[in-house]
Protein backbone atom coordinates (compact mmCIF):
# COMPACT_ATOMS: atom_id res chain seq x y z
CA UNK A 1 0.00 0.00 0.00
CA UNK A 2 1.17 3.87 -0.76
CA UNK A 3 1.02 7.22 0.37
CA UNK A 4 0.49 9.61 -2.16
CA UNK A 5 2.00 13.20 -2.54
CA UNK A 6 1.11 16.07 -4.61
CA UNK A 7 3.68 18.64 -4.59
CA UNK A 8 3.26 22.33 -6.09
CA UNK A 9 1.61 20.37 -9.13
CA UNK A 10 0.27 22.08 -12.40
CA UNK A 11 -1.07 21.52 -15.65
CA UNK A 12 -0.95 24.12 -18.23
CA UNK A 13 -1.92 23.45 -21.64
CA UNK A 14 -0.59 25.20 -25.15
CA UNK A 15 -2.24 28.37 -25.42
CA UNK A 16 -2.01 29.44 -21.78
CA UNK A 17 -4.33 27.82 -20.22
CA UNK A 18 -3.90 26.61 -16.85
CA UNK A 19 -5.83 23.13 -15.68
CA UNK A 20 -4.39 22.93 -12.15
CA UNK A 21 -2.87 25.14 -10.34
CA UNK A 22 -0.34 24.98 -7.19
CA UNK A 23 -1.66 21.97 -5.88
CA UNK A 24 -0.48 19.98 -3.11
CA UNK A 25 -2.60 16.89 -1.71
CA UNK A 26 -0.68 14.76 0.87
CA UNK A 27 -2.79 11.41 0.88
CA UNK A 28 -2.07 8.78 3.92
CA UNK A 29 -1.83 4.89 3.02
CA UNK A 30 -5.21 3.27 3.41
CA UNK A 31 -7.12 6.77 2.70
CA UNK A 32 -10.24 7.49 1.04
CA UNK A 33 -9.96 10.92 -0.41
CA UNK A 34 -12.09 12.56 -3.11
CA UNK A 35 -11.24 15.21 -5.30
CA UNK A 36 -15.03 17.79 -5.77
CA UNK A 37 -15.79 20.68 -7.60
CA UNK A 38 -17.98 21.64 -10.57
CA UNK A 39 -17.33 20.36 -13.90
CA UNK A 40 -14.09 22.06 -15.30
CA UNK A 41 -12.29 22.54 -12.00
CA UNK A 42 -9.45 20.27 -12.84
CA UNK A 43 -10.37 17.34 -10.44
CA UNK A 44 -10.42 14.89 -13.58
CA UNK A 45 -6.98 16.44 -14.40
CA UNK A 46 -5.99 15.98 -10.88
CA UNK A 47 -6.73 11.97 -11.17
CA UNK A 48 -5.27 11.72 -15.04
CA UNK A 49 -1.93 13.30 -14.05
CA UNK A 50 -1.55 10.41 -10.84
CA UNK A 51 -2.53 8.21 -13.60
CA UNK A 52 0.46 8.87 -15.67
CA UNK A 53 -2.43 9.72 -18.24
CA UNK A 54 -1.66 13.19 -17.88
CA UNK A 55 1.56 14.62 -18.19
CA UNK A 56 2.99 16.92 -15.20
CA UNK A 57 3.92 20.70 -16.24
CA UNK A 58 5.23 21.50 -12.89
CA UNK A 59 5.73 20.29 -9.85
CA UNK A 60 6.57 16.66 -8.28
CA UNK A 61 4.54 13.47 -7.81
CA UNK A 62 5.17 10.92 -5.32
CA UNK A 63 3.62 7.71 -4.93
CA UNK A 64 5.05 5.84 -1.74
CA UNK A 65 8.47 7.43 -1.68
CA UNK A 66 8.80 6.92 -5.65
CA UNK A 67 9.03 10.00 -7.72
CA UNK A 68 6.67 9.34 -10.61
CA UNK A 69 6.65 12.01 -12.89
CA UNK A 70 8.50 9.95 -15.80
CA UNK A 71 7.21 6.70 -15.08
CA UNK A 72 4.94 4.81 -17.03
CA UNK A 73 1.35 4.78 -16.05
CA UNK A 74 1.48 1.16 -16.18
CA UNK A 75 4.70 0.87 -14.01
CA UNK A 76 3.30 3.12 -11.21
CA UNK A 77 1.55 0.77 -9.47
CA UNK A 78 -2.28 1.95 -9.75
CA UNK A 79 -5.59 0.70 -11.26
CA UNK A 80 -8.16 3.40 -12.97
CA UNK A 81 -11.75 2.35 -12.74
CA UNK A 82 -13.33 5.01 -15.47
CA UNK A 83 -16.63 6.69 -16.26
CA UNK A 84 -17.74 4.70 -19.19
CA UNK A 85 -16.48 0.92 -17.40
CA UNK A 86 -14.13 0.56 -20.29
CA UNK A 87 -14.76 -3.15 -20.64
CA UNK A 88 -13.90 -5.39 -23.92
CA UNK A 89 -17.20 -5.84 -25.64
CA UNK A 90 -16.22 -9.43 -26.84
CA UNK A 91 -14.60 -10.61 -24.12
CA UNK A 92 -16.07 -12.59 -21.03
CA UNK A 93 -16.45 -10.66 -17.52
CA UNK A 94 -13.60 -13.47 -16.74
CA UNK A 95 -12.08 -12.46 -19.71
CA UNK A 96 -12.11 -8.62 -18.95
CA UNK A 97 -11.32 -9.09 -15.15
CA UNK A 98 -8.09 -11.35 -16.50
CA UNK A 99 -7.22 -8.97 -18.99
CA UNK A 100 -4.51 -7.03 -17.31
CA UNK A 101 -3.08 -9.93 -15.74
CA UNK A 102 -2.71 -11.81 -18.62
CA UNK A 103 -0.59 -8.80 -19.78
CA UNK A 104 1.82 -8.92 -17.16
CA UNK A 105 2.33 -13.15 -17.79
CA UNK A 106 0.67 -14.25 -14.73
CA UNK A 107 0.32 -17.79 -14.21
CA UNK A 108 -3.30 -19.33 -15.45
CA UNK A 109 -4.02 -21.13 -12.09
CA UNK A 110 -3.04 -17.52 -9.90
CA UNK A 111 -5.44 -15.47 -12.25
CA UNK A 112 -8.08 -18.24 -11.56
CA UNK A 113 -8.04 -17.57 -8.23
CA UNK A 114 -7.74 -13.37 -8.30
CA UNK A 115 -10.56 -13.38 -10.42
CA UNK A 116 -12.69 -15.95 -8.90
CA UNK A 117 -11.54 -13.95 -5.61
CA UNK A 118 -12.37 -10.52 -6.42
CA UNK A 119 -15.72 -12.18 -8.08
CA UNK A 120 -17.14 -13.28 -4.97
CA UNK A 121 -15.88 -9.94 -2.82
CA UNK A 122 -18.30 -8.19 -5.26
CA UNK A 123 -20.66 -10.62 -5.78
CA UNK A 124 -20.72 -11.51 -9.54
CA UNK A 125 -18.84 -14.68 -9.72
CA UNK A 126 -22.67 -15.93 -11.00
CA UNK A 127 -21.49 -13.25 -14.23
CA UNK A 128 -18.07 -14.61 -15.15
CA UNK A 129 -19.41 -16.30 -18.47
CA UNK A 130 -21.52 -13.17 -19.41
CA UNK A 131 -20.13 -10.27 -21.88
CA UNK A 132 -20.98 -6.99 -21.02
CA UNK A 133 -24.08 -6.45 -23.30
CA UNK A 134 -25.87 -8.72 -21.39
CA UNK A 135 -24.87 -7.03 -17.84
CA UNK A 136 -26.89 -4.04 -16.68
CA UNK A 137 -25.14 -0.88 -15.19
CA UNK A 138 -24.16 -1.71 -11.70
CA UNK A 139 -23.06 -5.24 -13.23
CA UNK A 140 -20.40 -3.55 -15.58
CA UNK A 141 -19.43 -1.12 -12.88
CA UNK A 142 -18.65 -3.99 -10.55
CA UNK A 143 -16.86 -5.94 -13.22
CA UNK A 144 -14.46 -2.43 -13.59
CA UNK A 145 -13.80 -2.36 -10.29
CA UNK A 146 -12.89 -6.11 -10.30
CA UNK A 147 -10.43 -5.52 -13.02
CA UNK A 148 -8.79 -3.06 -10.82
CA UNK A 149 -9.26 -5.50 -7.51
CA UNK A 150 -7.37 -8.46 -9.61
CA UNK A 151 -4.27 -6.35 -10.21
CA UNK A 152 -3.74 -6.02 -6.06
CA UNK A 153 -2.63 -1.92 -7.01
CA UNK A 154 -1.19 0.33 -4.74
CA UNK A 155 -3.39 3.03 -5.33
CA UNK A 156 -7.10 3.20 -6.71
CA UNK A 157 -8.40 5.58 -8.98
CA UNK A 158 -12.10 6.19 -9.81
CA UNK A 159 -13.17 8.81 -11.94
CA UNK A 160 -16.78 9.21 -11.40
CA UNK A 161 -17.56 5.65 -11.22
CA UNK A 162 -21.04 5.35 -10.56
CA UNK A 163 -22.43 8.78 -12.76
CA UNK A 164 -24.12 6.39 -14.99
CA UNK A 165 -26.32 4.95 -12.70
CA UNK A 166 -29.37 5.51 -11.84
CA UNK A 167 -30.18 6.93 -8.59
CA UNK A 168 -30.91 3.89 -6.43
CA UNK A 169 -28.29 2.10 -7.75
CA UNK A 170 -26.04 4.82 -7.24
CA UNK A 171 -27.01 5.07 -3.44
CA UNK A 172 -26.10 1.25 -3.35
CA UNK A 173 -22.60 1.54 -5.07
CA UNK A 174 -21.48 4.33 -2.82
CA UNK A 175 -22.38 2.09 0.33
CA UNK A 176 -20.53 -1.17 -1.51
CA UNK A 177 -17.47 0.80 -2.56
CA UNK A 178 -17.44 2.09 1.26
CA UNK A 179 -17.18 -1.46 2.21
CA UNK A 180 -14.65 -2.83 -0.39
CA UNK A 181 -12.06 0.09 0.56
CA UNK A 182 -12.67 -1.04 4.04
CA UNK A 183 -11.73 -4.71 2.81
CA UNK A 184 -8.98 -4.02 0.48
CA UNK A 185 -7.42 -1.96 2.65
CA UNK A 186 -6.06 0.16 -0.01
CA UNK A 187 -5.29 4.21 -1.03
CA UNK A 188 -8.70 5.14 -2.78
CA UNK A 189 -8.59 8.38 -4.64
CA UNK A 190 -11.63 9.17 -6.16
CA UNK A 191 -13.08 12.28 -8.50
CA UNK A 192 -16.76 13.29 -8.30
CA UNK A 193 -18.82 16.13 -8.73
CA UNK A 194 -21.80 14.92 -6.58
CA UNK A 195 -21.13 16.17 -3.28
CA UNK A 196 -23.41 13.89 -1.55
CA UNK A 197 -21.22 11.33 -2.74
CA UNK A 198 -18.26 12.87 -1.17
CA UNK A 199 -19.66 13.08 2.24
CA UNK A 200 -20.90 9.93 2.59
CA UNK A 201 -17.82 8.61 1.19
CA UNK A 202 -14.72 10.36 2.15
CA UNK A 203 -11.97 10.30 5.05
CA UNK A 204 -11.16 13.67 3.38
CA UNK A 205 -12.60 15.58 0.65
CA UNK A 206 -10.17 18.55 -1.64
CA UNK A 207 -12.60 20.83 -2.97
CA UNK A 208 -11.36 22.05 -6.60
CA UNK A 209 -12.55 25.29 -8.39
CA UNK A 210 -11.03 27.20 -11.69
CA UNK A 211 -7.77 24.71 -11.10
CA UNK A 212 -7.56 25.48 -7.52
CA UNK A 213 -7.95 23.90 -4.23
CA UNK A 214 -10.24 25.42 -1.45
CA UNK A 215 -10.09 23.60 1.02
CA UNK A 216 -9.41 20.22 2.15
CA UNK A 217 -10.78 18.74 5.39
CA UNK A 218 -13.13 16.08 6.62
CA UNK A 219 -16.53 16.07 5.25
CA UNK A 220 -17.98 17.24 9.04
CA UNK A 221 -15.68 20.10 8.90
CA UNK A 222 -16.48 21.14 5.62
CA UNK A 223 -19.80 21.53 6.29
CA UNK A 224 -19.55 23.26 9.15
CA UNK A 225 -16.71 25.15 9.08
CA UNK A 226 -15.92 26.40 5.25
CA UNK A 227 -13.65 28.59 4.51
CA UNK A 228 -15.16 30.75 1.50
CA UNK A 229 -18.56 31.47 0.32
CA UNK A 230 -17.41 28.82 -2.27
CA UNK A 231 -16.88 25.96 -0.61
CA UNK A 232 -20.23 27.24 1.83
CA UNK A 233 -22.39 26.92 -0.81
CA UNK A 234 -21.16 23.78 -2.77
CA UNK A 235 -20.92 21.11 0.03
CA UNK A 236 -24.79 20.84 1.32
CA UNK A 237 -27.85 20.28 -0.21
CA UNK A 238 -30.12 22.19 -0.27
CA UNK A 239 -27.09 24.65 -0.83
CA UNK A 240 -26.58 27.40 1.69
CA UNK A 241 -28.63 30.46 2.10
CA UNK A 242 -26.47 33.50 1.24
CA UNK A 243 -28.09 37.11 2.36
CA UNK A 244 -26.62 40.21 1.71
CA UNK A 245 -26.77 42.76 4.62
CA UNK A 246 -25.45 45.13 6.73
CA UNK A 247 -23.28 44.37 10.46
CA UNK A 248 -24.42 47.03 13.10
CA UNK A 249 -23.58 47.43 16.58
CA UNK A 250 -26.08 48.54 19.29
CA UNK A 251 -25.47 48.92 22.70
CA UNK A 252 -22.18 46.62 22.43
CA UNK A 253 -24.17 43.79 20.16
CA UNK A 254 -23.01 43.09 16.54
CA UNK A 255 -26.45 42.38 14.65
CA UNK A 256 -26.47 41.63 10.71
CA UNK A 257 -29.37 43.35 9.94
CA UNK A 258 -31.36 42.87 5.97
CA UNK A 259 -33.96 43.37 4.40
CA UNK A 260 -35.78 46.44 2.62
CA UNK A 261 -37.56 50.08 4.01
CA UNK A 262 -39.51 52.04 1.41
CA UNK A 263 -38.97 55.53 2.98
CA UNK A 264 -42.31 56.77 0.85
CA UNK A 265 -45.05 54.03 2.00
CA UNK A 266 -45.09 51.42 4.95
CA UNK A 267 -43.94 48.88 2.55
CA UNK A 268 -40.67 46.86 3.49
CA UNK A 269 -39.25 45.89 6.31
CA UNK A 270 -35.73 45.27 8.23
CA UNK A 271 -34.62 41.87 10.28
CA UNK A 272 -31.82 42.09 12.20
CA UNK A 273 -30.11 38.58 13.90
CA UNK A 274 -27.93 39.43 16.92
CA UNK A 275 -24.34 37.52 16.30
CA UNK A 276 -24.18 35.19 19.41
CA UNK A 277 -21.40 36.46 22.09
CA UNK A 278 -19.51 33.02 21.14
CA UNK A 279 -19.45 33.70 17.54
CA UNK A 280 -18.29 37.39 18.16
CA UNK A 281 -15.02 37.86 17.98
CA UNK A 282 -14.19 42.05 18.21
CA UNK A 283 -11.50 41.88 16.11
CA UNK A 284 -12.97 40.40 12.84
CA UNK A 285 -16.10 42.13 13.36
CA UNK A 286 -15.17 45.46 13.96
CA UNK A 287 -13.30 46.79 11.45
CA UNK A 288 -16.58 45.90 9.69
CA UNK A 289 -19.41 47.93 11.81
CA UNK A 290 -22.01 49.36 9.11
CA UNK A 291 -20.15 47.52 6.16
CA UNK A 292 -22.41 45.21 3.95
CA UNK A 293 -21.38 41.07 4.96
CA UNK A 294 -23.08 37.92 3.47
CA UNK A 295 -24.80 36.26 6.06
CA UNK A 296 -24.97 32.17 5.57
CA UNK A 297 -27.66 30.08 7.23
CA UNK A 298 -28.27 26.57 5.97
CA UNK A 299 -31.60 25.01 5.16
CA UNK A 300 -32.16 23.18 8.19
CA UNK A 301 -31.16 26.30 10.47
CA UNK A 302 -34.64 27.83 9.46
CA UNK A 303 -37.49 26.85 11.35
CA UNK A 304 -41.49 27.45 11.16
CA UNK A 305 -42.37 25.39 14.31
CA UNK A 306 -44.64 27.81 16.78
CA UNK A 307 -43.05 26.79 20.27
CA UNK A 308 -39.00 27.97 18.83
CA UNK A 309 -40.77 31.46 16.86
CA UNK A 310 -42.00 32.19 20.27
CA UNK A 311 -38.89 31.32 22.27
CA UNK A 312 -36.68 33.20 20.07
CA UNK A 313 -34.90 36.66 21.24
CA UNK A 314 -33.75 37.60 17.74
CA UNK A 315 -33.59 36.08 14.26
CA UNK A 316 -37.64 35.71 13.64
CA UNK A 317 -38.78 36.96 9.95
CA UNK A 318 -41.60 37.05 7.98
CA UNK A 319 -41.31 35.37 4.72
CA UNK A 320 -44.08 34.23 1.92
CA UNK A 321 -44.06 30.58 0.86
CA UNK A 322 -43.91 30.21 -2.99
CA UNK A 323 -43.48 26.47 -3.42
CA UNK A 324 -43.37 23.56 -0.80
CA UNK A 325 -41.47 20.07 -1.95
CA UNK A 326 -42.72 17.31 0.06
CA UNK A 327 -39.51 14.79 0.46
CA UNK A 328 -41.38 12.41 2.93
CA UNK A 329 -38.57 12.55 5.88
CA UNK A 330 -39.06 16.05 5.61
CA UNK A 331 -40.41 19.06 3.71
CA UNK A 332 -38.32 22.08 1.73
CA UNK A 333 -39.91 25.59 1.79
CA UNK A 334 -38.62 27.57 -0.58
CA UNK A 335 -39.68 31.40 0.85
CA UNK A 336 -39.48 34.82 -0.21
CA UNK A 337 -38.06 37.48 2.53
CA UNK A 338 -38.39 41.18 1.25
CA UNK A 339 -36.96 40.12 -2.26
CA UNK A 340 -34.65 37.23 -0.88
CA UNK A 341 -35.12 33.77 -1.81
CA UNK A 342 -34.55 31.43 0.69
CA UNK A 343 -34.62 27.31 1.35
CA UNK A 344 -35.60 26.20 4.63
CA UNK A 345 -35.67 22.64 5.72
CA UNK A 346 -38.82 21.77 7.86
CA UNK A 347 -40.64 19.16 9.30
CA UNK A 348 -43.42 16.82 7.26
CA UNK A 349 -45.87 17.92 9.53
CA UNK A 350 -45.10 21.90 8.55
CA UNK A 351 -48.34 23.25 7.56
CA UNK A 352 -47.43 25.53 5.25
CA UNK A 353 -48.57 26.09 2.00
CA UNK A 354 -47.53 28.03 -1.13
CA UNK A 355 -49.32 31.86 -0.93
CA UNK A 356 -49.20 31.59 2.56
CA UNK A 357 -47.54 34.64 4.63
CA UNK A 358 -45.15 32.69 7.64
CA UNK A 359 -43.01 33.55 10.46
CA UNK A 360 -39.55 31.64 10.30
CA UNK A 361 -36.76 31.76 13.02
CA UNK A 362 -33.36 31.42 12.36
CA UNK A 363 -30.95 30.21 14.47
CA UNK A 364 -27.94 32.34 15.45
CA UNK A 365 -25.66 30.03 17.08
CA UNK A 366 -25.63 28.43 13.02
CA UNK A 367 -24.64 31.50 11.38
CA UNK A 368 -22.12 31.87 9.17
CA UNK A 369 -20.39 35.43 8.24
CA UNK A 370 -18.62 36.11 4.88
CA UNK A 371 -16.65 38.89 3.90
CA UNK A 372 -18.60 40.20 1.08
CA UNK A 373 -15.68 41.88 -1.28
CA UNK A 374 -13.32 38.33 -0.99
CA UNK A 375 -15.49 35.72 -0.13
CA UNK A 376 -13.70 34.36 2.34
CA UNK A 377 -15.50 32.91 5.87
CA UNK A 378 -14.84 35.37 8.97
CA UNK A 379 -17.33 33.75 11.13
CA UNK A 380 -18.48 29.80 11.10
Amino acid sequence: MASVSLREIYKKYPGGVVAVSDCNIEIKDKEFIILVGPSGCGKSTTLRMIAGLEEITEGELYIGDRLVNDIAPKDRDIAMVFQNYALYPHMTVFENMAFGLKLRKVPKDEIARKVEEAARILDISHLLDRKPKALSGGQRQRVALGRAIVREPQVFLLDEPLSNLDAKLRAQMRTEISKLHKKLGTTFIYVTHDQTEAMTMGDRIVVMKDGYIQQIDSPTNLYQNPVNQFVAGFIGSPQMNFIDAILRKVDGKYLVEFGSEDTKTTRGKKFTVEVPEAKADAEVLEPLVDQEIVMGVRPECLHDEADIIASATTGVIEAEVEVTEMMGAETYLYINCEGINLTARVSPRSTARPQDHIQIAIDPNRMHIFDKETEKSLIN
